[in-house]
């Protein structure tokens, strides 16, 4: 079925509760990779709806099938820990269009004492140039109607994906990037079962799990309990196949007494595409 063109006619903000329970829940609190696929399905079903499509089924102006691919995701004033077994929460997700076929998703997550954290969504409409194959994976291109005004959050969101994918940056957060250099590399293959989704590409969700395990077998030993996430950027390049292997590059890490940080460039090992940034803010944990 094809996207239809009025998406201004569904409601774009939504609200749904949970209970955390073991599927919710980490080591430390929420789960950061079950709250962004949860966001991320939340992000996809908002879409359909204000399409007028009864599921995220969408095809491109040449009629050939297509996907809502993330090209920029945020994490915000992260609170993960605050969220304990049996706990009632809510995310309230508000998914609206702007320019160029993309469409930004703000997602808040709270309990009934306070604020969990924010996650910030841009996607764009992706297809692949050839079958099957994840390195030709392309901007789709759907025609519609002018989109409405973009809100100060998705244009903030852009400009910082923009910094990270030409390299004019400096410091983010207390992370600097020329005092903070280093130069660690992880190679990682990626699991069929694991990182891949049911489209066959490698899912977003995945680049976050692929640096926190890389994180986890280079953490310093002076910390016996693992930080909780502040705050993390991530930008999307690219895609892969299965059977590529991947080459995490660590360019930036600091350890200070308020928490960690690095930057890690996400690229293919076979041809060095980059397909992937991602900057991350830890506290300490004192348990």
């Amino acid at each position: 079925m094809r996207a239809r063109r009025d998406s201004e006619r569904a409601p774009a903000q939504t609200r749904t509760h949970y209970i955390a329970g073991m599927p919710e829940l980490a080591f430390a609190g929420l789960s950061e990779q079950w709250l962004l696929r949860t966001c991320g399905q939340l992000h996809w079903n908002a879409l359909a709806a204000q399409a007028q499509l009864n599921t995220p089924d969408f095809y491109d102006d040449e009629g050939r099938k297509s996907y809502a691919a993330f090209t920029a995701i945020r994490v915000r004033e992260a609170r993960l820990e605050d969220v304990s077994e049996n706990q009632r929460f809510a995310i309230e997700a508000d998914v609206r269009r702007i320019a160029g076929a993309r469409h930004f998703g703000l997602f808040r997550v709270f309990t009934t004492e306070s604020v969990v954290t924010n996650v910030e969504m841009m996607s764009t409409f992706v297809r692949r140039e050839q079958a099957g194959d994840n390195r030709s994976v392309c901007k789709a291109m759907f025609a519609g109607s002018p989109a409405p005004a973009t809100p100060a959050a998705a244009q903030a969101l852009i400009a910082q994906a923009k910094r990270l994918r030409v390299g004019d940056w400096t410091r983010h957060g207390r992370l600097d990037r020329a005092a903070h250099a280093v130069e660690h590399v992880v190679d990682y293959l990626p699991c069929p079962s694991l990182d891949f989704n049911g489209a066959h590409l490698l899912y977003f969700a995945s680049f976050q799990s692929m640096v926190e395990r890389a994180e986890w077998h280079w953490r310093s030993a002076q910390h016996s309990a693992p930080p909780t996430l502040a705050e993390r950027d991530m930008v999307f390049y690219g895609n892969a196949n299965v059977g590529d292997r991947l080459t995490l590059s660590f360019g930036a890490r600091h350890a200070g007494h308020d928490g960690l940080s690095h930057w890690c460039t996400i690229s293919r090992a076979a041809d060095g595409m980059r397909i992937a940034e991602v900057i991350t803010h830890k506290r300490w944990s004192h348990e």
